[in-house]
């Protein structure tokens, strides 16, 4: 009789233990070949930035060349099913961008669900935009400005990158927070959007931070960043938030997996990108582009998207947002 215990108490162990010795056995296997990191957005643009970067040290860390696919259209939901369909072994990740949240509401019929069908691995960066005025605006700060824009109702015509991009999305938070009546503008892209700013054929730009050649010429005036905090790229403008309270409307930038990847790969991921963004060259490298330093675990990522889809959601039902 003893010896049955024994035998089974073995047995039990071993049940017990197996699955630890496999998942770890997985984890320091992978990966086995080449990571596709797949990016929803053309190549040169902040999105694709990230990915290259990321890229670049994950192929270090990880000891495989990560490869940067772009996969355009669909404001990124086709990168997303590009990956959610993909083996969950951890071989194909997906750049996460703000899209993600905002195309959640955007988008009556999707094919994904993105909680549901995409795991968090890290948040990497995020990124402020900037508020721009034509130098013909006359104010000189977003109060300025607010009282401007409510002294002229529908007056004033406010360029973005396109309809339910990002900066959009920011210009349309503004007009709901301070109240006041503009006419939307969209533009294929930021480039042509800042090219008819300079030019005077709009008043008001919600951009990324690649402007400052621009603003240390005269062409636009920078009346604060769309950030919680200052940026140090600009560290003397303010942020829209010190004139209108809780305002943040910045871009970020993480990665994620298939849905069922599993949890060791996923938490080596997110060791080594962690790992990554503690190098101080490159927090140098996201700086240069206005970033900041996200990291954290799986679960402060999943919940940044959660809370970010819930924010953007209630602009695009309140401003009525469709998608061309």
């Amino acid at each position: 009789m003893k010896t049955h215990r024994r035998r089974f108490l073995r047995l039990l162990v071993g049940a017990t233990v197996l699955p630890v010795i496999l998942q770890s056995a997985r984890a320091q296997a992978y990966p086995s070949r080449p990571v596709r990191l797949i990016v929803g957005f053309a190549p040169g643009g902040a999105p694709d930035i990230v990915a290259r970067l990321a890229g670049q040290w994950l192929s270090e860390r990880l000891g495989q060349h990560v490869v940067v696919e772009n996969r355009t259209g669909a404001g990124g939901n086709i990168a997303v099913e590009a990956v959610m369909n993909a083996p969950a072994d951890g071989h194909t990740l997906l750049l996460v961008p703000t899209a993600a949240a905002i195309n959640a509401t955007l988008y009556e019929k999707l094919n994904f669900n993105f909680l549901r069908d995409v795991a968090p691995v890290a948040g990497v960066t995020r990124v402020p935009n900037i508020m721009l005025v034509h130098p013909s605006v006359p104010a000189h700060s977003v109060a300025e400005f607010i009282a401007y824009a409510k002294a002229h109702p529908g007056k004033i015509s406010m360029a973005s990158a396109g309809v339910g991009s990002g900066p959009h999305l920011g210009g349309e938070l503004f007009k709901m927070m301070a109240g006041v009546d503009m006419v939307h503008v969209p533009y294929r892209g930021g480039a042509p959007a800042l090219t008819d700013l300079i030019a005077g054929q709009v008043q008001l730009l919600f951009v990324n931070l690649a402007v400052s050649e621009h603003i240390r010429a005269g062409r636009v005036r920078a009346l604060a960043v769309t950030s919680a905090m200052r940026s140090a790229a600009l560290p003397d403008v303010p942020t829209v938030g010190e004139f209108l309270p809780s305002y943040e409307a910045s871009a970020w930038f993480g990665l994620g997996a298939p849905k069922n990847t599993p949890a060791e790969i996923v938490d080596k991921l997110n060791k080594e990108i962690n790992a990554g963004l503690a190098d101080p060259k490159v927090q140098a490298r996201l700086a240069d582009m206005g970033g900041m330093t996200l990291a954290g675990s799986p679960a402060d990522f999943r919940q940044l998207i959660a809370d970010e889809t819930e924010k953007w959601g209630k602009v695009i039902k309140f401003a009525g947002i469709k998608p061309e």
